[in-house]
């Protein structure tokens, strides 16, 4: 049984309290409509997997310093902003359980809390000359918008082949976990070669994490959200690509169909989820899944012992074996 996200923060208790304080810090503002949707924003939190990613291979590399908290909380702002604008682009009136910033306030401000996170993150980068970790994840921010383009053009064919599949997600998703890891490394060491092993190890792990998000989709799990909620938004996932090119034409061309033109039928998408899952596409996510684990443990393998190691293995492995 994997461990808790909880007993995995143990040996950076103190500095994810701190960070808190930090980032909260970051999400104040003298207007006070911003203000009030920022704290809203604050309240709602999720697990913060990505600021303990920034903090476990920090302290892997060095001791602490003010240049991880403000990686740890650059990365948050990011990646919270770009949340609240794909809820905007997907027309998602939920988010963790609670309603999103577009359903509360429409998606004017929405977009516009948006912006100002993604401002707010690069006046932290700027005035705390933190240059390279600004290099670092602006990069990663490029690659998630290219990723959800990419997503988007080959939606409108379902021409999604597996390769390109690893594309998207590489991109939209693993890529930023990446940036945690590579910014938590540089915030304590100079070390080029460290740095990209942990930026590589970050990559193979948010690739796992997006093929297990992925797999909810198709699962019978309760995991906050409906299943088949992928195939309404036309997006093809690992298990119904693997399902659609392993049928026959016949039922592709029925199963295609279903995703293209009655994604809003609720009885048609419990016929998709219940052909991928008779058809192995599950088995096969998951497999290709546990690959992708077993790769980021390799990299781990190669660093020296120490309780920020033995955390972020038990964080990989709460990843891939994850009930939400």
């Amino acid at each position: 049984m994997f461990k808790s996200l909880a007993d995995i923060k143990a040996p950076i208790k103190e500095e994810i309290a701190s960070f808190e304080d930090h980032f909260k810090a970051t999400m104040k503002s003298d207007v006070a409509l911003l203000d009030k949707v920022l704290y809203y924003i604050v309240q709602r939190k999720g697990k913060q997997v990505r600021p303990v990613f920034v903090f476990l291979c920090a302290k892997m590399c060095g001791p602490i310093v003010e240049k991880t908290y403000n990686a740890a909380s650059l990365i948050e702002l990011l990646h919270t902003a770009s949340l609240v604008h794909d809820d905007v682009v997907d027309d998602s009136y939920e988010r963790r359980g609670m309603f999103s910033i577009n359903a509360l306030w429409k998606n004017k401000i929405a977009v516009l809390i948006g912006d100002y996170m993604f401002s707010q993150g690069m006046l932290l980068a700027l005035n705390n000359d933190a240059l390279d970790i600004f290099k670092i994840i602006s990069k990663a921010m490029t690659e998630i918008v290219e990723g959800e383009l990419l997503q988007i053009e080959k939606a409108r064919k379902l021409n999604i082949k597996e390769e390109i599949y690893y594309d998207i997600i590489r991109q939209k998703t693993a890529t930023l976990i990446a940036a945690s890891c590579s910014a938590g490394a540089a915030s304590t060491s100079n070390d080029e070669v460290l740095i990209e092993k942990f930026r590589l190890f970050g990559e193979k792990i948010g690739i796992a994490f997006q093929i297990k998000d992925d797999l909810f989709d198709f699962g019978f799990d309760n995991v906050g959200k409906p299943t088949g909620i992928d195939i309404k938004e036309k997006k093809m996932t690992l298990p119904l690509i693997y399902a659609l090119n392993n049928a026959d034409y016949s039922t592709r061309r029925k199963m295609m169909n279903i995703v293209k033109r009655h994604n809003e039928d609720k009885r048609k998408v419990a016929e998709v989820i219940d052909f991928v899952r008779n058809s192995g596409g599950m088995d096969y996510a998951n497999t290709k899944m546990l690959e992708y684990q077993k790769e980021a443990l390799d990299i781990l393998e190669t660093l020296a012992e120490s309780a920020s190691k033995t955390s972020l293995i038990d964080l990989v492995h709460f990843i891939t074996e994850r009930r939400n």
